[in-house]
């Protein structure tokens, strides 16, 4: 007869919790063992254990849906499991528990009675780790401190990012990640490793961690393999230093530049889909093809406009509150982000309802303190419900209509631009490209005219996705013209350019511009702008809002076809006419250029 405690805990501490303590407490009995069953909820905990019954028990089984402090339970035997797996499976959450607790002496869990150290006789490490379940509660915090105490215990420095329902907390800085040795990431859910090119890492599951936690460090150390491959680890050539510098210049954004940029990144796919989808619809059924009822085309257009551009604003707003706030952020964005639509308030409603409900939810999250029991309450509950209703509340009643009336001035002096303005407005927009390729100006030209998008303003778009072509395809140019202007190592370079440019990556441009800054930069802003300017003026158009030349071929995908391809073209030779002329011969051969900008841009 094995002697067995356990705590359940639910966010109401009611339903969930009550059930899954009698299903353990009957099971346990029916299976001759000995049980006694703590309960915490909204009213506390109830039938606390003892320390007496604490050192007496086998095994400790939390079967809990909130944070339970693991501190009374160092030295034993933990397995966690959800409320639900302890009502549907009982046994089998029993029989599991007993079963670890005979394989092996339990490691410690306990950050406050820390385990004894063990002397080790490898080199100290720094070992960062993250941890996340599917509900972000329990088994999270238990698989953190079975990693923390374990990597102590061999003697290593340690830091974990739980990434649990109310957000990220203890986050990894870009110096914990610079400095460690490897990330250790002990999780039931998908996470987000592109923090960590070049970065050693080791996956396993919060079960293992919360088991065995010295042991999960000493396999990780032994058997972590470099994320990312043969490229992070140092290869240099230009497709893997852009991808690289893209990384950092991510990594580097902060503030509202970054939550903006957050929410563009995720409603992109919904405007490529949509925006495809509409100019197919438009190939198979003809201009007027939301007439014709139940046909194919028509079956498209429904998919793509009436739903998948009906997304783009509220994915906007709530993931712009995501970045801010976390989880609970993305319902008040959406249903803001929903309430811009339905207003006419489109993507600038959508962004100032996202930064409403992310700041404001982030704010509340940050006063409002409750009893450890109703903690869990606050990301599923309290401040998604009173985050929705004060960000709804304002867009209704203060923020919808001025904005609103902005964006209908906004898309009236855009539809009405006479050409000169629209060569005006195109040339800004091009040299906005080329400016700083992929940072903060490149991307607020990009997100002003994807979110034109949904307002049915097609032309900025064009322009911005050609003037964003121009630099790396100039560049690729003139190292193939000029090669006298160029080292062998950037005409090496200049091959993958071409790639590069055709697929609307700008920043295929950067190693070069890094390199050689006051030449490099004036020239390509020059050919964006021209390319920009002319793409106005012929009044081309473009429905989606990437994709380089792979999306020319598509059915009214690109409005004037003939005439974007020749501002591309016009602007490709007057960036490689302008390297030609702004460039020195190369008078010596530069070792490895490539590398070096990528240094110096990372500098």
């Amino acid at each position: 007869m094995a002697k067995i405690i356990a705590v359940t805990g639910c966010p109401t501490g009611i339903a969930h919790t009550i059930m899954a303590a009698e299903a353990l407490k009957k099971t346990a009995k029916a299976m001759g063992h000995d049980i006694k069953v703590e309960t915490q909820g909204a009213e506390g905990a109830k039938d606390v254990l003892t320390e007496k019954d604490i050192a007496a028990a086998d095994v400790v089984i939390i079967s809990s849906d909130i944070h339970v402090d693991m501190s009374r339970f160092a030295g034993k035997t933990v397995y966690g499991a959800t409320t639900s797996e302890a009502i549907r499976y009982t046994q089998g959450v029993i029989e599991s528990a007993l079963q670890e607790s005979q394989e092996e002496a339990p490691p410690p869990v306990a950050e406050t009675v820390g385990p004894p150290k063990v002397e080790s006789t490898a080199e100290k490490k720094y070992i960062i780790a993250i941890t996340s379940c599917p509900t972000g509660i329990a088994h999270t915090f238990m698989a953190a401190e079975g990693v923390r105490a374990g990597a102590e215990s061999l003697g290593h420095d340690v830091k974990v990012e739980t990434q649990g329902s109310v957000g990220s907390q203890n986050t990894l800085t870009p110096e914990d990640i610079q400095r460690a040795d490897i990330l250790l990431i002990a999780a039931d859910t998908k996470i987000d490793k592109s923090r960590f090119v070049g970065k050693r890492i080791y996956e396993t599951s919060t079960k293992a961690a919360i088991h065995d936690g010295a042991k999960v460090v000493e396999t990780a150390l032994a058997e972590a393999n470099v994320y990312g491959g043969a490229g992070a680890a140092g290869k240099a050539d230009l497709a893997t230093e852009v991808e690289q510098l893209k990384k950092q210049r991510s990594a580097s954004r902060t503030g509202p530049y970054k939550h903006l940029m957050t929410g563009v990144s995720y409603m992109l796919p919904f405007v490529v889909a949509g925006g495809l989808l509409i100019a197919l619809a438009f190939a198979f059924g003809g201009i007027y093809v939301y007439d014709n009822t139940n046909t194919f085309g028509w079956a498209l257009f429904q998919i793509g406009a009436p739903s998948a551009f009906a997304l783009m604003v509220p994915i906007l707003s709530g993931f712009i509150a995501y970045s801010i706030a976390d989880r609970p952020g993305i319902a008040p964005g959406m249903i803001g982000g929903m309430l811009a639509s339905s207003i006419g308030a489109g993507f600038l409603g959508g962004i100032v309802s996202g930064f409403i409900a992310g700041y404001f939810v982030a704010w509340l999250s940050g006063v409002l303190k409750l009893p450890r029991g109703l903690e869990g309450l606050k990301p599923i509950l309290i401040l998604p419900l009173i985050g929705s209703a004060v960000t709804g509340l304002l867009m209704i009643y203060v923020v919808g209509t001025p904005v609103k009336a902005a964006l209908d001035a906004l898309t009236a002096w855009l539809s009405g631009m006479q050409d000169s303005s629209a060569m005006v407005l195109g040339l800004i927009l091009g040299a906005m490209m080329a400016f700083d390729m992929g940072g903060p100006v490149n991307k607020s030209a990009y997100a002003f005219s994807v979110g034109l998008i949904d307002s049915n303003i097609f032309l900025p778009m064009a322009a911005v996705m050609a003037a964003g072509m121009t630099p790396p395809l100039g560049l690729a140019l003139a190292s193939t013209l000029f090669k006298d202007r160029f080292t062998a190592d950037e005409r090496e370079a200049g091959k993958a350019a071409w790639v590069l440019g055709a697929s609307f990556i700008t920043e295929g441009a950067i190693p070069f511009a890094a390199k050689d800054p006051f030449r490099v930069i004036p020239s390509i802003m020059v050919g964006s702008a021209v390319t920009g300017a002319l793409s106005m003026l012929f009044g081309c158009t473009l429905r989606v809002p990437h994709g380089g030349i792979f999306v020319l071929p598509i059915p009214n995908a690109v409005g004037n076809l003939p005439m974007y391809i020749v501002a591309i073209l016009v602007g490709t030779v007057i960036t490689a006419g302008m390297l030609f002329v702004m460039k020195k011969p190369v008078t010596q051969t530069a070792a490895k250029p490539v590398a070096v900008a990528a240094s110096e841009a990372a500098a």
